[in-house]
């Protein structure tokens, strides 16, 4: 039996480095102004993409270090050294106090920029959850509450975030008005949400917000979620509405992506293609129900292995999983058990799914798993050790199907997110 996973994991690594802040922020970076740069980062890549531009404009440009300043909220255990600009580590998918802490002083330094001056804010994804400053009336704790009910609810991270810009002081335009006297901002995103939208990107601090109050509402009931009257206060006061289109905060503001889940998936197709597979690419943009997505995938590789193809299934994108049991697991190990349930009798199938951060779920912990791997060795351990993939998905208790099989991806922190990648090798 030919052993499939090198292949996975190059296919994965491929995707990775399509991404990856050291490889394509030099080229993005503006041009120096006439005052200071004021760098604010935030997300899973916010140090690296710090360290970054400090190699660009203090090591290839010569800057004076005195003209750049910073900071760069990142998740714990996704420090890099940096020089001028100061790192702090935050919580996610939970946020935490230091995420507000540096909300707030991000927030502050964004208002002590003048006209001279360059506001360049460096987004990647998790930056909703690392910068956290809740709207007035709203503790830490209750905000912290409202981002439990939201994961749990299996809602798509858009509408997760529809909610969360109208319960923050950064999120929805709101560091680009702190940051509006008339100096520039820039703004360099690594996408990871479908469809690339602005304002999805760590909950769009800087560009125009298309979405309501009234749609956070909506959505609120759609999902029955529980929460404190504070927070459902908030969400029925006018002053928490997003900053819209036309606001002068966005005069002088450019936004532009760098780096997107479709670059990323177009790269590890390259791996599959010149390692001789035909692929079916199903796109960056996928969402639902990760258990159900992954039978219908496991469905095409039924049609292909019937069909005596050599095929590669890609896909992007983020599935959710709508939590019911009291598991430990996220939704590419929640795919990939899928996955194993529905392809237990073809060992000759291989697949692979992953988180591009190198996190999948889990507990907010650098050494969570990135996802997890599936082929002829998990369904031997399966019948061997007797594991029901049906009752441990109905418990949401992934990570421990797959600690058992020893299938797990543990990549450590990526430095990078541009969502999930997903590779079944019939």
């Amino acid at each position: 039996m030919i052993d499939h996973r090198p292949l996975l994991r190059a296919i994965f690594d491929a995707a990775v480095a399509a991404a990856h802040p050291d490889s394509i922020l030099a080229a993005r970076l503006p041009d120096v102004p006439r005052g200071r740069i004021i760098c604010l980062a935030a997300g899973k890549g916010a140090a690296a993409m710090a360290a970054a531009a400090e190699r660009h404009y203090l090591d290839t440009l010569g800057l004076d270090p005195a003209r750049l300043v910073g900071i760069a909220t990142t998740r714990h255990g996704h420090r890099v050294p940096t020089r001028a600009i100061e790192v702090i580590e935050a919580g996610h998918p939970v946020p935490d106090a230091e995420g507000l802490r540096g909300a707030e002083a991000s927030l502050a330094l964004a208002a002590t920029a003048t006209p001279d001056d360059l506001l360049l804010v460096l987004l990647s994804g998790g930056g909703s959850a690392n910068w956290i400053l809740p709207a007035e009336g709203i503790t830490l704790a209750q905000k912290q509450q409202t981002t439990r009910a939201l994961l749990r609810s299996g809602a798509p991270i858009g509408e997760v975030n529809a909610v969360r810009k109208h319960l923050s002081r950064i999120k929805g335009g709101r560091l680009a008005r702190a940051g509006a006297n008339a100096a520039e901002i820039v703004t360099l995103a690594i996408s990871d949400v479908p469809r690339d939208e602005p304002s999805a990107i760590a909950s769009g601090p800087t560009v125009p917000d298309p979405t309501t109050l009234a749609d956070a509402r909506a959505l609120v009931a759609r999902y029955k979620l529980e929460l404190d009257d504070a927070v459902r206060a908030a969400l029925n006061d006018p002053r928490n509405e997003s900053v819209k289109a036309g606001d002068a905060a966005f005069a002088r503001a450019r936004f532009e992506i760098i780096a997107t889940p479709r670059q990323s998936l177009d790269a590890a197709i390259q791996v599959a293609r010149d390692a001789g597979y035909e692929v079916t690419d199903l796109g960056a943009d996928l969402e639902g129900e990760a258990r159900d997505v992954a039978a219908a995938h496991a469905g095409l590789a039924r049609e292909a292995r019937a069909a005596g193809k050599k095929l590669a299934i890609l896909s992007g994108g983020e599935l959710t999983v709508t939590v019911r049991g009291n598991g430990r697991g996220g939704p590419n190990q929640e795919y990939a058990l899928s996955l194993a349930q529905h392809l237990k009798d073809l060992p000759d199938v291989a697949a692979l799914a992953a988180d591009t951060d190198g996190a999948d779920g889990g507990a907010g912990n650098a050494t969570d798993p990135a996802g997890a791997l599936i082929d002829a060795r998990t369904f031997a351990k399966l019948d061997e050790l007797k594991l029901d993939p049906a009752a441990t998905l109905a418990a949401n208790d992934a990570t421990t199907f797959f600690e058992h099989t020893g299938d797990l991806l543990l990549t450590g922190p990526t430095l990078t997110n541009v969502n999930d990648i997903r590779v079944i090798l019939v």
